[in-house]
């Protein structure tokens, strides 16, 4: 593991995988579209050394350029292994409840070498800020009609003081001006159950930060779909494989190789406009109103290193890290649902905001419909848009048999499913209202004779036998195949 991004940068530099910019660059618009075209053209990590306005400062674009990178991080061969070496931890026989098994698995994280460390060292206290700090960085502007200057992976730190956890989430960030940033968050994430407690509590404050920058693999897990009410900094750990290290900063706990450091509080008593943004769906969110961070001192390191996304149509980072997350938590959805053989959230399917293929080793009629029951139940898989479901043969990540199975074995008035009213993507435009919509699911597996009318599905054409290995031995012998 990468004991921070530094650390990173610097495996990257021996391997040839970073390069660096020193002609100026403005931090509004231009440094953005730089490594827009770098990063869709499948380069490599970019670092901005001049940045106008900004000298002393570095900004750093382009360390999830592709899956690989993930392995890397995490040290493994296989993005599952780091789910399964979750589930490693668990009793195969009991307790049975998954459920069970999971508070169990808390109570092992606790009492191992997973318990987050304690420390009162850091390098960014060497620097601190007192006013005016969100004008003191170099944040960008991404897209000409962005309502402003955008953290765009900063990560916000919140404690639920109702469940006395910690929670991680990378949610962008609007500067309005040196000391207050309007923070977007869907009201699906944790975020948003954080603000309700504190509401329901008669809390006007809550106690955050937003990180810049820290190890590569705590900045990935940020992203992730982190079960609530689990604490994420534990849970941080379990997938890093090593307690991350914290330090106090009155009363809120931040990882302490950070780069960058906001620390303030959200107010209960504020909404602003926030918007438009340029979103991962390429088009610009409408404007809304959200809450308020209000920053009461800056911290970061010597040579400071500004970490930054560039958000919009596929391929950007973000699709690099929504694949990790499937692969990722594969395992965690096959424990729930044991029939599913293998999930595909394509890129430009935009992930949880859009197009799942799943195949399932199916066993009784109607076994497809159940399976896209049960996901459209679970976590942030809640709000993806359309399922299609697929023999176990099939392969989920080829489109072409995708397509094939939908066009063989589908009848749209029984095997496509509508469902109105249900959560969905909060920045999906051509939904009922915000946040919520329909769904459609495509029962695309072969039927049961209960499905098919009562009739038998087809035998499938195959070769005869012999003849097939007859034809196969003269084809190799005369170099055809």
């Amino acid at each position: 593991m990468f004991k921070d991004l530094r650390d990173y940068v610097g495996y990257l530099e021996r391997n040839g995988l970073i390069r660096y910019v020193d002609v100026e660059l403005d931090p509004v618009l231009e440094i953005p579209e730089f490594a827009r075209r770098v990063i869709l053209s499948r380069g490599p990590t970019i670092v901005f050394r001049n940045i106008r306005g900004f000298p002393g400062w570095r900004m750093i674009s382009n360390i999830f350029r592709g899956l690989d990178v993930f392995k890397i991080i995490f040290d493994v061969k296989d993005l599952e292994e780091v789910g399964e070496r979750v589930l490693k931890l668990l009793p195969e026989r009991s307790p049975e409840s998954f459920f069970d098994k999971a508070r169990l698995l808390i109570d092992l994280i606790r009492s191992g070498r997973y318990l987050p460390r304690k420390t009162s060292q850091a390098d960014f206290l060497k620097n601190i800020v007192e006013r005016d700090g969100f004008n003191k960085v170099p944040i960008p502007k991404i897209w000409p009609k962005d309502g402003g200057r955008y953290i765009t992976y900063g990560i916000l730190v919140t404690k639920d003081l109702y469940k006395d956890v910690y929670n991680l989430g990378v949610y962008r960030a609007q500067v309005i001006d040196g000391e207050r940033a309007a923070i977007h968050w869907f009201i699906h994430k944790r975020a948003a159950h954080v603000y309700k407690n504190a509401k329901e509590m008669n809390i006007r404050k809550i106690p955050a930060a937003i990180i810049v920058g820290t190890d590569p693999a705590t900045m990935a897990v940020a992203a992730m779909p982190t079960p609530y009410p689990i604490d994420e900094y534990l849970f941080t750990s379990l997938l890093k494989g090593e307690g991350v290290e914290l330090i106090d900063l009155d009363g809120v706990e931040v990882p302490a190789n950070s780069e960058i450091v906001f620390r303030g509080y959200i107010s209960l008593d504020e909404l602003v406009d926030e918007g438009p943004f340029g979103d991962y769906r390429g088009y610009y969110d409408y404007v809304n109103k959200v809450p308020v961070f209000k920053l009461e001192r800056l911290y970061y390191r010597d040579d400071p290193l500004y970490y930054f996304t560039v958000v919009g149509r596929p391929y950007m980072e973000d699709t690099w890290i929504g694949k990790a997350v499937e692969r990722i938590f594969l395992p965690f959805i096959k424990l729930i649902f044991p029939e599913i053989i293998d999930i595909n959230l394509p890129p430009e399917g935009l992930f949880t905001g859009g197009i799942a293929f799943v195949s399932i080793k199916k066993r009784f009629p109607g076994h497809a419909k159940k399976v896209m029951s049960g996901l459209w139940g679970l976590g942030l898989f809640s709000l993806v848009k359309m399922i299609i479901v697929v023999d176990e043969h099939v392969n989920t990540h080829d489109l072409g048999q995708i397509l094939y199975s939908i066009a063989v074995n589908v009848d749209p008035s029984r095997d496509v499913i509508v469902i109105n009213d249900m959560p969905t993507d909060e920045l999906d435009f051509v939904s009922k209202a915000r946040g919520l919509g329909s769904k459609l699911g495509i029962d695309a597996t072969i039927k049961f004779p209960e499905e098919n009318y009562g009739r038998e599905w087809p035998e499938k054409t195959e070769p005869d036998p012999d003849v097939y290995r007859k034809i196969d031995d003269l084809l190799r012998r005369l170099r055809l195949i």
